[in-house]
């Protein structure tokens, strides 16, 4: 009797745009070993039994020190996306914040910076550049590297 296969599972990230006026804060990653001296977002992937809303409220105090209450958290959009793997990013969105910014995490970025949407940084994350593309002309879902 054959054995059953294990069912495919994906990873889920969470990605954060920060918003500011027509200003996003992008932060460039060090020392990760994934897409070092590119800018991203603010970012993360589930650590499970968490709901998406939540995951990105602990990513964004995490990474950029700052509270974000859930009803000032919407998501944006999602993407089917496939690198070495294949994943499903959630992107959201908040406009409003407690706290001061800060890069809290050092160790794995070293610039946090706002730059406008419209005019992301040459070495921005493609995926990341893509998604607020899509995002600034209201495509809520994306796929990427399926080409």
């Amino acid at each position: 009797m054959p054995q059953p296969r294990e069912r495919f599972a994906l990873l889920v990230a969470v990605h954060i745009l920060i918003r500011q006026g027509d200003r996003v804060l992008l932060l460039r990653r060090f020392n990760t070993g994934y897409e070092d001296g590119t800018y991203s977002l603010v970012a993360g992937h589930l650590d499970g039994d968490e709901e998406i809303v939540q995951a990105a409220i602990r990513e964004t105090h995490e990474e950029a020190g700052i509270t974000v209450a859930p009803s000032a958290m919407t998501v944006a959009a999602v993407m089917h996306r496939r690198s070495n793997d294949e994943r499903i990013d959630f992107f959201l969105e908040t406009w409003d914040w407690m706290g001061t910014i800060e890069n809290r995490e050092p160790d794995k970025c070293d610039d946090l910076a706002w730059f406008p949407i419209d005019n992301l940084p040459p070495n921005t994350v493609p995926y990341i550049r893509h998604a607020i593309a899509c995002i600034t002309r209201g495509e809520w879902f994306q796929t990427f590297g399926w080409e």
